[in-house]
């Protein structure tokens, strides 16, 4: 068993969670991937947190009390009141290392900007838009009560309502039949028959259905579908709306803006994006690619509550472990 001192972070955004053991100096000694560690998405969620860390400790060759601390960044953490089911994934026994949890989209800021400040917009399997201001304001659009529904389950409701209700042209043929192939229905009739009874009883498994068709519907606004792109620009125009107000915030008059996620990052989303953050109301907009991903993320967030200075070395050993 190795002799060292290690931290955990962990990324619990999305479908997967994603389970990182480094050292002190950001080499990568193990990663693994598990199921969701959303209560909401998975009732095995403390089951799969859990058996992610304790694979990695096990792959990375390292005891519990080597680790020094752990940052875990979990979809879903709104409120206070959420750590009565986050807290529980961590608790493994003989952890008892400082834990930190956070919110998934705290994690994908630290990696993608690497602490700089900026607005990350997160749109895939959840939707959030963070910034943090050049005076370290941490704003989330959740703050203003707002939500752009452009996570991926969203979407494609947007978009089986829509043809439901008989807002179609000619240029939606395709699209209509993919969605009838995903929900394995020969005609309308048949899937709006299901949709009246509520597609499926259980919500995680509906959810997860139409998230997984979320696919199909920007493809189809690439190749011209007037309800896709009727669908994908109201959702672009939130993300607009939550960036703009996010920015306000900010002293510069350019912001950096980047972006996480299956649908934020689709072709049909990037482009569009791009075209309208070149014209902002109040600010100029750099987009950039993200630096590093969520689960490093949670590594930096980790290495800086134990005061660790985050060092160019640090950074390129991260990198460079997360590329083998």
């Amino acid at each position: 068993m190795n002799e060292e001192r290690v931290v955990i972070g962990i990324d619990g955004g999305g479908t997967q969670t994603r389970v990182m053991v480094c050292d002190l100096r950001g080499h990568v000694l193990s990663y693994t991937e598990r199921g969701s560690a959303s209560f909401y998405k998975d009732e095995n969620a403390v089951q799969n947190v859990q058996g992610a860390i304790a694979d990695a400790l096990r792959q990375a060759n390292q005891a519990h009390d080597h680790v020094q601390a752990l940052v875990a960044g979990v979809a879903g953490f709104d409120a206070p009141n959420d750590l009565e089911w986050i807290t529980p994934l961590t608790e493994l026994p003989g952890l008892t290392c400082p834990k930190w949890h956070v919110n998934d989209a705290v994690s994908a800021h630290a990696g993608a900007l690497l602490g700089e400040p900026g607005i990350v917009v997160i749109a895939g399997t959840g939707s959030i838009i963070v910034g943090i201001t050049e005076d370290g304001q941490f704003i989330r659009n959740y703050d203003f009560h707002h939500y752009a529904a452009s996570a991926a389950r969203f979407i494609a409701y947007d978009a089986v309502y829509e043809i439901l209700a008989g807002n179609t042209d000619d240029t939606d043929q395709e699209l209509v039949q993919a969605m009838l192939a995903h929900w394995q229905f020969s005609s309308i009739d048949g899937l709006a028959a299901a949709a009246k009874k509520g597609f499926a009883e259980d919500r995680r498994e509906r959810d997860k259905q139409f998230g997984e068709f979320a696919p199909a519907i920007t493809a189809a606004a690439a190749q011209g579908s007037s309800t896709a792109i009727r669908v994908c620009s109201r959702a672009i125009d939130q993300i607009k709306v939550g960036i703009e107000l996010i920015a306000a915030s900010f002293a510069s008059s350019e912001v950096t803006v980047t972006f996480i996620g299956s649908v934020a990052n689709s072709p049909y989303f990037l482009e569009r994006l791009n075209e309208r953050l070149l014209h902002g109301n109040r600010k100029q907009y750099r987009v950039a690619k993200p630096q590093l991903s969520p689960v490093i993320g949670s590594v930096l967030l980790a290495l800086k509550n134990l005061n660790i200075p985050i060092a160019s070395d640090v950074i390129e050993n991260l990198r460079n472990g997360m590329s083998q």
